[in-house]
């Protein structure tokens, strides 16, 4: 295998030929079905007798849908319709794995595109309120055209850097989904697909684990935060969780996600992290056919 198929990772990614080989193959379409507006059941029977099969990606979840044959799912009615929207499987699932409760405060830390605000939102059936926050004005569109096409209706829009969130009102459920090197999106049959290499990576971690105390900062006495990225480094993932365990007086709860994931790790270069960590998942393309992705849950020593 080439250089950049992830060989230093070889000691901590199991089946490792058999990652290496997935990353040959495209990445699959997978649709998240919007029960805001729609019952699954009625869009997959609709597509279904216009030729367009959907494949049921999870057994625990009903909304959460495999196209293998669509490639252009944008165009179809129904998602102009905002019944149903791409979303990596492994993505949705954070949602699931936050799992926040109705009538409750969500801060979403970095926003867009949305996919995870417009899921929260589904699970907490438009009620409470949502804070979709993204630094950037010039996300703002796309982000508010996503939630407003799927029907969100309990969620504003706010425009900080993460780290450095307003600490003026805590909120009972923080996604942090951070900005990451990318590594989980890579697969050799789509060179648009790019992850951060040199000195630009470098300097995520750093982010990275001052978005992580912010988002901890901002939690409710019981609250819970879900910290993930789309990428395989461990100084991206456990270590910046490690850190957050060493600083403040945070713990880990269990994620049951339903899917062929992996373990946290607890060890890396020399580097050995709190055990705890095993309570976090690591996906892996050849065990989930999607992007690789990892996440942790996080709430406040009880």
């Amino acid at each position: 295998m080439e250089r950049y198929m992830f060989n230093e990772y070889a000691d901590i990614i199991p089946e490792f030929s058999l990652f290496q080989e997935s990353l040959l193959n495209p990445l699959p379409t997978y649709l998240t079905i919007n029960r805001l507006k729609v019952n699954p059941t009625f869009v997959v029977e609709t597509l279904r007798k216009r030729g367009i099969s959907l494949i049921r990606a999870s057994k625990k979840y009903d909304t959460l849908y495999l196209a293998p044959n669509l490639p252009f799912p944008g165009n179809l009615l129904e998602y102009f319709l905002g019944y149903l929207h791409p979303q990596a499987l492994t993505s949705a699932m954070a949602a699931y794995a936050l799992d926040p409760e109705k009538d409750t405060s969500l801060l979403d830390m970095c926003a867009s595109p949305g996919g995870k605000s417009a899921h929260c939102a589904q699970i907490m059936e438009n009620t409470g309120i949502i804070v979709s926050n993204d630094l950037y004005a010039s996300r703002h569109l796309s982000l508010g055209h996503t939630l407003s096409r799927l029907g969100v209706l309990n969620a504003v829009l706010t425009g900080y850097q993460a780290q450095e969130f307003p600490l003026k009102q805590r909120f009972g459920y923080v996604m942090a989904d951070v900005p990451c090197s990318g590594e989980g999106r890579f697969r050799k049959t789509n060179e648009k697909v790019q992850y951060r290499k040199g000195r630009g990576r470098e300097k995520l971690p750093d982010l990275q684990k001052r978005i992580i105390l912010r988002g901890f900062d901002l939690l409710k006495k019981n609250g819970r935060m879900l910290y993930s990225t789309c990428t395989y480094s461990p100084e991206e993932n456990e270590s910046v969780v490690d850190y957050l365990l060493n600083e403040r007086d945070a713990d880990l709860f269990p994620l049951y996600p339903g899917l062929n994931v992996a373990p946290g790790i607890t060890d890396w270069k020399g580097k050995t992290y709190d055990k705890r960590l095993k309570c976090a998942k690591r996906y892996y393309p050849h065990r989930v056919d999607s992007v690789g992705f990892f996440m942790a849950g996080i709430g406040r020593k009880q």
